[in-house]
């Protein structure tokens, strides 16, 4: 028997008027899953976390969490989760501890325990050393990192994150990563949508690829990566004759296309599965003096490109 999955939803549908912001959205995270969640702006992202968070119903099918329905069930799914927007407001004259003591008050956490409660979220966001500081005061990173510690202050065991790294510097954004890394690491299960491909391909195990309310893809990052590769690339460079070499690797079955790029060899193997070694076989054995050999990651970013046309609502 399966476990139960932290996030499950069945043919999620949500209509504005006649425009179909979601169409038949099925899709399973799992427990302590960090699951990123890509898609152009338009692409339904923001209405399936609003549907998750309890603020949005959807117009058909139904989704999950940790086994409450988010509609009939919508009370017990806000004690268990913590959902961050894209855009979400602070009461900037307030002191940072106030903030989370009054979130604190909201989610019937006993004033005696409050205290520690607030000192241990600053801890695990980084703004222990800011607790007595106007947040007007911060930037808009800790501002940032205020805000997660805000949706983490009922323990909450399922995290949903709209965008929260946009707008950062570079700095800010690693920052808010490594604490999202820690929260998997704790148990937490996390799901982030991102336009910042690059950072999620290290960040998350799975993820989802949806466009025009579609979903394209979920899985593994890997899984998508192969099923978009059509075959494995290898950069080669060998210190003797460069056209001896071309047409060694060009007599292999398993070679589909060789090209010379800046001193380099681009070779294209005819499967995604096949060993990258034997291109290094085919030289050596053939006399050619290999000097470099590497093999060519496709990134999330262009596998995104691949799968999805720009189409938006």
């Amino acid at each position: 028997m399966e476990p139960q999955p932290a996030v499950q939803t069945l043919n999620l549908t949500r209509l504005y008027g006649d425009m179909v912001a979601l169409n038949n959205l099925s899709l399973t995270v799992h427990k302590a899953d960090l699951f990123g969640f890509i898609g152009s702006n338009g692409a339904g992202k923001t209405t399936t976390l609003r549907i998750l968070a309890t603020f949005l119903a959807p117009s058909g099918g139904t989704a999950q969490i940790m086994g409450h329905d988010v509609v009939r069930d919508a009370d017990a799914v806000r004690h268990i989760i913590g959902y961050m927007p894209d855009f979400f407001g602070v009461y900037k004259d307030m002191e940072v501890t106030e903030y989370l003591d009054f979130f604190g008050a909201c989610y019937k956490i006993p004033s005696a325990q409050r205290d520690k409660v607030v000192q241990d979220v600053l801890e695990l966001v980084g703004l222990t050393d800011k607790k007595g500081a106007l947040i007007g005061a911060l930037s808009r990173g800790m501002q940032q990192r205020l805000g997660l510690a805000r949706v983490l202050i009922h323990d909450p065991a399922v995290l949903l994150l709209d965008e929260p790294a946009s707008g950062l510097d570079p700095r800010a954004r690693i920052e808010v990563m490594a604490i999202l890394q820690e929260l998997q690491r704790l148990g937490k299960t996390i799901i982030i949508s991102s336009h910042i491909l690059s950072e999620l391909e290290t960040l998350c195990n799975r993820v989802a690829i949806i466009e025009k309310g579609q979903l394209i893809y979920t899985g593994p990052v890997q899984g998508v990566r192969d099923q978009m590769a059509s075959g494995r690339v290898v950069w080669v460079r060998v210190s003797s004759d460069l056209d001896h070499a071309i047409a060694l690797l060009k007599q292999h079955t398993e070679v589909s296309a060789v090209d010379a790029t800046d001193g380099r060899l681009k070779v294209t193997l005819v499967n995604h599965d096949t060993d990258h070694s034997l291109v290094a076989d085919v030289l050596v054995k053939g006399g050619a003096r290999l000097v470099e050999l590497r093999e060519d990651e496709l990134g999330l970013e262009e596998v995104f490109l691949r799968v999805t046309k720009g189409e938006t609502q």
